[in-house]
């Protein structure tokens, strides 16, 4: 008998505002090259931490770096590295905060001399996301051949805090595959976008 209740991917569990990500973003196919920004950094500055926990202060962090505006960001000097390391709301890491202004200035680079981040990502996908059909948490991999690839070029290029690791979960995040489990709502969902 069905209580009615959706099902999803169990690493949520009952937190709303896990549940809510889970349910509304994680998964979705992101274009927009700022917003690809924002969750890369944003990944970079969960390493060592638990996703949630960034998810919390995501209001934080996007006060305290000006909306994730890369233009704004590739511009910080020493005094404002100084007040992000005294703001009590955000990770306070200086090589985090200095590697998301060395990534700011690498976006910018990119922008203006390429196809944009947005395209440079999607192509590693062929422009459309990767649809994985696992059935449990346990085939979930941490890392794939695609991300330690991702991870390689943006590296070369001079991107900070995007391991193999790091870039898988920003490529479940980000939509660039799929990984909602297939007993999972969401799993079709996404499919469809």
């Amino acid at each position: 008998m069905s209580t009615g209740a959706p099902s999803r991917c169990p690493w949520p569990g009952t937190d709303p505002l896990y549940v809510a990500y889970h349910d509304e973003e994680w998964g979705v196919p992101e274009y927009d090259d700022r917003a690809l920004y924002e969750k890369l950094i944003l990944d970079g500055f969960q390493a060592g931490l638990a996703w949630i926990t960034i998810l919390r202060k995501r209001d934080a962090f996007r006060d305290a770096f000006d909306g994730f505006a890369p233009e704004k960001i590739a511009r910080y000097n020493t005094k404002k590295v100084e007040a992000l390391m005294g703001d009590a709301g955000i990770v306070r890491n200086r090589l985090k905060i200095e590697g998301a202004i060395k990534s700011a200035q690498v976006w910018l680079d990119m922008m203006e001399s390429g196809p944009g981040f947005s395209a440079f990502l999607w192509d590693f996908v062929d422009g459309k996301p990767v649809i994985n059909r696992f059935k449990s948490m346990r085939d979930v991999p941490a890392e794939t051949p695609l991300s330690r690839a991702m991870s390689k070029e943006l590296k070369a290029r001079g991107f900070k805090f995007c391991g193999p690791t790091i870039v898988y979960a920003f490529m479940q995040a980000t939509g660039l595959v799929n990984d909602h489990l297939t007993s999972c709502q969401r799993h079709k969902e996404c499919a469809a976008l």
